[in-house]
């Protein structure tokens, strides 16, 4: 165990209140990538080339429905991925009564799939979709069921829309409200996964004023700065080993 791992349990162990906040790198060894990573992909109707973020903008979900749809099942639903070693650090963390809530910017619901209950999920959740007429519910095999067409509802014909904050879209005000006062009461906060460029959801780490601010991500973070402790190994891993041995 590096010292690292050593110092990351010793602040687990004597924290109360932690808070984890987490982005694609969380569950990229779940097998799902970090979209943002691709580069502009050549789209044949509009005869030029879109960044993923055009892609999934809601003015592109509204003008272009079914090539949204093409894209959004392929690059952003995972229906058979599994937590990792994080996820289920996690779960366990809460279970021992230590973790308050897990803040996150991704859309997969490993998080609830592991076992943890107090997730805020900013940016929505690709399990959730809902007739943008009549708001019927529909989980996420009815979405993936309806291709290669885009899904529309069974009571009024609508169309489906996942429940996930699309770019153009604002942040849900509740879900906002609920991390920024549960980041505002940790004693701890781990920020995992994120490089923190994408904002609304990477300015939350200002609402932190607590003991022990960690920083668990591969690559170079605007939070590196004013952590106590940074660590650049896959954070699967490395949550799992500082867990296991509390």
């Amino acid at each position: 165990m590096t010292k690292e791992i050593i110092r990351l349990t010793e602040i687990l162990r004597e924290s109360k209140r932690i808070v984890f906040f987490g982005g694609a790198g969380v569950s990229t060894e779940s097998g799902i990538p970090d979209f943002r990573s691709a580069n502009g992909l050549w789209n044949e109707k509009l005869k030029m080339e879109l960044s993923p973020e055009q892609l999934v903008s809601h003015t592109y979900f509204e003008r272009f429905p079914k090539e949204f749809f093409d894209f959004y099942r392929e690059k952003l639903v995972y229906p058979d991925a599994k937590p990792n070693g994080c996820h289920n650090a996690l779960a366990r963390l809460e279970k021992m009564g230590k973790l308050l809530a897990i803040v996150t910017q991704n859309i997969d619901g490993l998080h609830q799939a592991a076992g943890s209950k107090t997730v805020y999920e900013l940016h929505g959740s690709v399990l959730r979709n809902y007739c943008m007429e009549c708001h019927t519910f529909y989980d996420a095999d009815f979405v993936m069921q309806a291709a290669p067409e885009p899904p529309h509802c069974k009571v009024c014909g609508g169309l489906v829309k996942p429940d996930v904050v699309l770019y153009e879209e604002p942040l849900d005000g509740d879900i906002m409200q609920k991390a920024a006062d549960a980041i505002g009461r940790a004693d701890t906060l781990i920020i995992g996964g994120t490089s923190l460029v994408v904002y609304p959801a990477a300015g939350f780490i200002r609402y932190f004023n607590g003991d022990h601010l960690v920083v668990i991500n591969k690559t170079e973070t605007r939070a590196d700065r004013s952590a106590e402790l940074v660590i650049r190994t896959p954070i699967g891993e490395t949550m799992e080993s500082a867990v296991s041995v509390l």
